[in-house]
């Protein structure tokens, strides 16, 4: 219970009206926790009868509400001769500056914004009581105030005071999201010193876990390597395969170690952009393919003449990526075929990679870009999972997208815009 202020109302009451269970439960919680009698309504309507019928010595109003809105509810408030002292506090988001007016035309004593402290609502709620038996013995005029805004005229009509009040509440709310937005840029600071400094470390683990991962494996592969050319005549049949097994899974280790810290470099690594020859760098990328399989045999189209503006290096992992798939899935089809090109349509430029190979299943599309998702076994295509996902966050950290379409046994187009 709050000590700054104490509310005694004596028979009086304080009428809430408000539609949303929430902030209803949410006020009902504040008022008993403060000793408060209240009365609570879910309309408008509703709660003008019941104030005719026993005035309150204050209320509390939501704006937003079905059928009669605050504003509508504060003027008949202010506009009936029994009830126009009650001080009325409107509860809104202040989203417009016309939000202020409409109270000032209103008649509004307060605005509180909302999310709203606690011991705030109770400040005011004080501060009203205290100031309304004041006005009352005083008798204070009304005045009449036109002003123009966004080229309409709008006429207020209320005493000095109270428009003062509104005003400096308007302010002073202001002034406490202006704190609030001050404390969270200065979090939002300290979170980002502390992702640098994760990202740093980070980068500094992948490569030493990458250093001693190496090392062992090199050894392992070494050793293999020596036992097969040196001692293959004295080892039977099942103790080579065992051989070519485990060189095989070294081999396996080590790209996956690779295309880790690609993934891991691709969100780190600052993009520097610069005017590309796609075609060319395509070339490249199957020239490359290639050498690992000289005598293999495809057809191949890369449409000249594609530029672009990106980072050469990212796009270099992208292209291997994609046309590497494209080759790899391709490798057990009759006549293989892998194009890349660019279409166009009324609104944008996208960029292709189309096969005919194995496809996959396009009910598990959403998943293809993920980490360490493979839609074919180890014994079918050999893979890690990670290079589409490596593609994805590469494109989108240049403003595009990727995106792809495939049937089973019918081949895959891949699509991405930058």
């Amino acid at each position: 219970m709050s000590t700054s202020y104490r509310i005694s109302l004596g028979k009086g009451y304080i009428m809430a009206v408000e539609d949303s269970l929430v902030q209803a439960k949410k006020l009902q919680h504040f008022f008993d926790e403060n000793e408060i009698n209240s009365l609570f309504f879910t309309n408008a309507k509703d709660a003008l009868a019941a104030a005719i019928d026993r005035h309150p010595v204050l209320i509390i109003s939501d704006i937003v509400m079905p059928g009669m809105d605050g504003y509508e509810f504060c003027t008949k408030i202010k506009t009936d001769p029994l009830l126009k002292d009650i001080p009325v506090i409107l509860l809104t988001s202040l989203r417009d500056p016309l939000d202020i007016i409409k109270g000032l035309q209103a008649g509004a004593d307060n605005f509180i914004t909302k999310p709203y402290e606690e011991e705030y609502l109770l400040s005011r709620i004080h501060y009203l009581l205290a100031n309304s038996d004041i006005k009352r013995a005083n008798n204070v005029p009304e005045i009449v105030i036109e002003i123009m805004f966004r080229g309409n005229k709008y006429t207020i009509n209320s005493e000095k005071k109270q428009i003062l009040d509104l005003l400096l509440s308007v302010y002073e709310a202001a002034i406490q999201r202006n704190d609030q937005l001050i404390s969270t840029q200065a979090e939002l600071q300290a979170s980002n010193e502390n992702l640098i400094s994760a990202n740093q470390e980070l980068e500094s683990f992948s490569y030493t876990v990458s250093h001693d991962l190496r090392s062992p494996l090199n050894v392992i592969s070494g050793y293999t390597q020596i036992l097969q050319s040196e001692y293959s005549n004295s080892l039977d049949e099942e103790a080579r395969e065992f051989l070519d097994r485990i060189l095989q899974a070294t081999f396996s280790m080590a790209h996956l170690i690779d295309d880790l810290l690609q993934f891991s470099r691709s969100a780190r690594s600052e993009i520097k952009t610069e005017h590309i020859n796609l075609s060319a760098l395509a070339n490249k990328v199957i020239h490359d393919i290639k050498q690992r399989e000289p005598d293999r045999k495809i057809n191949l189209f890369i449409q000249e003449g594609l530029e672009i503006d990106a980072d050469a290096a990212l796009m270099h992992v992208v292209l291997d990526n994609l046309l590497g798939n494209a080759w790899k899935y391709t490798s057990k089809t009759a006549s293989p075929e892998i194009s890349f090109g660019q279409m166009e349509t009324a609104s944008k430029k996208f960029f292709y990679v189309r096969d005919n190979g194995a496809g996959f299943d396009m009910s598990k599309a959403d998943k293809l870009f993920n980490p360490f998702q493979r839609f074919h076994s180890n014994q079918e295509f050999q893979g890690t999972g990670v290079g589409l996902a490596t593609v994805r966050r590469i494109i989108e950290r240049h403003g595009g997208r990727i995106w792809a379409e495939s049937r089973p046994g019918n081949g895959a187009v891949f699509y991405f815009s930058i």
